[in-house]
């Protein structure tokens, strides 16, 4: 892949640890794309559900993808993009199942309760840098980022967490159907901030604890969490 329009911004060889994107959805596989298109690799999928027709609408999916895993639909876009990168990423394909994670952890999973327990299982792993965790709805998204070692960071991280999976989906928007909605312009926005974010910490710069947007009203927050 010809990196010559971002690397005297951002070299991507320079990371050494791992990356985790826990949850290869929405969230997940946009990450991924973007990630790639950084010239990330040693990149780690972690996803137990295969793709399905409505996941097209929002997720990083075609319709040749339907019916294979998404770890694997994940992979083959990545490859698409980086050629180069196809001995460097490694498919998780039963999802995460309690184990300790190294280098940076991308929360990308549905289930808050599945997040917080991640978190908790790393919380003291010292091979673990950074949490980046999002949440979305319809039309509004949040994205928290949280250092490991650093004990504020985390508590305030922990903080966010303090509802759970169902509180969670009765508060996400459904159609008459029952089908919890999302569209895709949302999903964009959310992960490429969550991305900048963890680029800035890759080069040291200041980073945002908690970034908010509504895009039913075109706002932005992004500012330590108090």
């Amino acid at each position: 892949m010809n990196k010559s329009k971002i690397l005297e911004f951002f070299d991507a060889t320079e990371i050494k640890a791992p990356i985790h994107i826990v949850g290869c959805g929405a969230i997940g596989s946009h990450i991924a794309e973007q990630l790639t298109r950084m010239g990330c690799e040693n990149i780690h999928l972690w996803d137990f559900d295969t793709v399905e027709p409505h996941n097209i609408t929002n997720q990083m999916f075609i319709q040749a993808d339907i019916g294979d895993s998404k770890t694997y639909a994940v992979q083959a876009l990545m490859y698409d993009i980086n050629g180069s990168n196809t001995n460097t990423i490694k498919l998780h394909d039963k999802g995460w199942t309690d184990e300790v994670l190294n280098g940076y952890v991308f929360l990308c999973v549905d289930n808050i309760d599945l997040r917080r327990k991640i978190v908790e299982t790393n919380q003291y792993n010292p091979n673990c840098i950074a949490f980046f965790d999002f949440r979305m709805r319809l039309t509004d998204a949040q994205h928290y980022m949280a250092v490991r070692s650093d004990e504020v960071s985390m508590n305030k991280l922990f903080a966010s967490m303090d509802f759970t999976h169902e509180e969670a989906k009765d508060a996400t928007p459904k159609s008459a159907c029952n089908v919890e909605l999302s569209v895709i312009y949302t999903v964009k926005c959310i992960t490429a901030l969550g991305v900048a974010n963890f680029v800035k910490l890759v080069l040291e710069q200041p980073t945002k604890d908690m970034i908010l947007i509504d895009l039913n009203q075109f706002i932005l927050d992004a500012f330590p969490m108090n």
